[in-house]
């Protein structure tokens, strides 16, 4: 699994990203954000594409595991 670093970036670009990633199909992702709008925007996408969002987080990161 390829893990999508998105720190830096602001919505909608995380989206994007993750969009971008899934046309691939493949059953899992992993993302890096250090945004909440990021981790709430990326969450609800992925669940609006039937897949499940496991988020830890570590010092204002957040990892998202993204999984079919």
């Amino acid at each position: 699994m390829d893990t999508l670093d998105a720190r830096g970036l602001s919505c909608p670009e995380p989206v994007v990203m993750i969009s971008q990633a899934m046309a691939s199909k493949a059953d899992s992702y992993r993302m890096i954000v250090d945004a909440v709008a990021a981790r709430e925007n990326v969450t609800r996408y992925a669940q609006s594409q039937d897949y499940t969002v496991n988020v830890t987080e570590d010092n204002g990161e957040w990892t998202l595991d993204i999984t079919k």
